[in-house]
């Protein structure tokens, strides 16, 4: 296929972790100013309606690979591996004949089955990889990088970029560490953001009364599960005990957003680095170069750090792309797209259709929406579920919920099904509604106030929907059936095909 992939365009994912996009001062950010992500924005699409299936690492990280919700991929949780056997769009665009390379975070499992498949080169750090001198594998040799990580994955990347093939088109993923815990700046960032000049959020002190007991039951609280550890500095015995609150979530949220933030700094330089790479390269106008993290955070929202829950912070992805020779510049778009969506739409720019070339995906192609044109079936909802329940640090509960662009509906069906990282503790069955119209904050849960009841009913529907189109079984007691998590050697090939049938069948 190679001849006729000469002219194909190049695709450069650039994919952070735990990257708000509320950080991003392209989005409106006040607290900081990341100059060369604007770039990207100014000069291609920002997407502003782009949201996580499952808001923690490794599940979106496979469903953007796959293009399917975690009960296809097997990656439910972060204690779960990537199912092998489910094809990826780097298979296909890799034996389409593109030269595919990968460096930086993984975090898909540490098996042989597990490991990066179908790159020319590759280097990924083991599990969550640290920030300084990281130890990197390789298909041939592990060693330890000298340097910090982020430097260290855009020069890999801009290494391979030089020495590619220029005769082949090129996909490269360059995965950061940054802005994942625990926060280490670079040196050279360490007098960004002083204490006490980053604005609160305006939702820091909410008391969460309206919301439900498995959400007040988790554990990310600034004030309170933030450790001094993580902070670098011990908490003064002044700000200590329940009285002494108020100061302790005020000193504990300046440290926390200086470093998370100085973390950011060098994503924002480093992409500035490769975009002038690409210009030297000549390489800009025949290249898509898309900036994303595999989910939201919450930096300081509702008094919360980390992510898991369906808010909006946590939920939503920033998503800039860059094409020059075919998208608009400094275009917005505010149809909903998820993660699922993102290999189809790869796909979709190499010239080929994911419902032929990656049977399994759930995904649909949002290339349309970025060179302007009206879509008029484009979905109005996104579903989201998080399995991952109550686990042993942030106490998270199990959850599914749809969004749209008014209303979002969660429930809590608390319950763990057997997910790696779960407990068997089971939680009352609770519900959470927000009007995104007059509570864009989602501050108040109206799910039980009468004047909503047609909108909570309307949204159940559509919710019910949602699951059979993705053929997700909606939790219905304990005899609900439990999905196999480990796709090891006990799950058969005919089980992916039978995943697959049912995806089809009422497409």
């Amino acid at each position: 296929m190679l001849d006729t992939m000469t002219s194909s365009p190049n695709l450069v994912l650039i994919l952070s972790d735990d990257h708000a996009a509320h950080a991003i001062s392209a989005y409106g950010s006040k607290v900081n100013r990341t100059p060369h992500l604007d770039r990207l924005a100014a000069e291609g699409v920002r997407m502003d309606a782009a949201y996580c299936t499952n808001s923690i690492c490794s599940p979106s990280r496979a469903s953007i690979l796959t293009g399917t919700y975690s009960h296809v991929n097997g990656v439910a949780s972060i204690f779960t591996e990537i199912d092998y056997r489910v094809p990826t769009f780097t298979e296909v665009l890799h034996e389409a004949g593109y030269q595919t390379a990968l460096f930086g975070k993984w975090h898909l499992g540490e098996r042989p089955e597990a490991a990066p498949r179908h790159f020319d080169a590759w280097k990924v750090f083991p599990g969550q990889g640290a920030y300084v001198d990281p130890v990197m594998i390789g298909p041939d040799a592990t060693e330890t990088v000298p340097g910090y990580a982020t430097d260290i994955v855009t020069d890999q990347s801009i290494d391979w970029l030089r020495d590619r093939d220029p005769d082949r088109p090129f996909l490269l993923l360059v995965h950061h560490k940054a802005p994942h815990r625990p926060w280490v700046p670079d040196e050279k960032h360490k007098e960004l953001y002083p204490l006490g000049s980053i604005p609160e959020p305006s939702t820091l002190f909410d008391d969460h009364g309206t919301r439900s007991q498995a959400v007040r039951g988790v554990r990310m609280s600034v004030a309170d599960d933030l450790s001094s550890d993580e902070l670098g500095e011990d908490l003064p015995a002044g700000l200590r005990g329940p009285e002494n609150r108020v100061g302790r979530m005020r000193w504990k949220y300046q440290r926390y957003l200086r470093d998370y933030l100085q973390c950011v700094q060098s994503v924002d330089d480093n992409v500035g680095r490769l975009l002038d790479v690409l210009d030297a390269e000549g390489l800009t106008g025949s290249t898509m170069v898309v900036y994303t993290s595999d989910q939201g955070f919450f930096l300081g929202d509702h008094g919360w750090f980390d992510k898991r829950l369906m808010f909006d912070e946590s939920l939503q992805m920033p998503l800039l792309i860059r094409w020059p020779s075919s998208i608009p510049v400094g275009g917005t778009c505010d149809a909903m797209v998820t993660n699922v969506d993102f290999a189809a739409t790869f796909l979709d720019l190499a010239g080929m259709d994911a419902a032929t070339v990656l049977p399994t995906s759930q995904g649909r192609s949002f290339l349309p929406l970025l060179r302007g044109e009206e879509v008029d079936d484009w979905p109005d909802a996104v579903y989201y579920r998080y399995w991952e329940h109550d686990d042993p640090i942030h106490h998270a509960p199990a959850h599914y919920g749809v969004r749209t662009a008014e209303f979002k509906l969660i429930h809590y069906y608390g319950a763990g099904l057997g997910v790696p990282g779960s407990s068997e503790r089971l939680f009352a069955a609770e519900w959470e509604l927000y009007d995104l119209r007059t509570d864009p904050e989602e501050l108040v849960n109206v799910a039980d106030d009468p004047a909503y009841a047609g909108i909570r009913a309307r949204l159940t529907t559509r919710l019910a929907e949602l699951q059979h189109q993705y053929a997700d079984e909606p939790y219905a007691g304990p005899d609900t059936p439990r999905p196999e998590w480990s796709w090891a050697d006990e799950k058969s090939l005919q089980d992916v095909a039978r995943y697959t049938e049912t995806l089809r069948s009422d497409a």
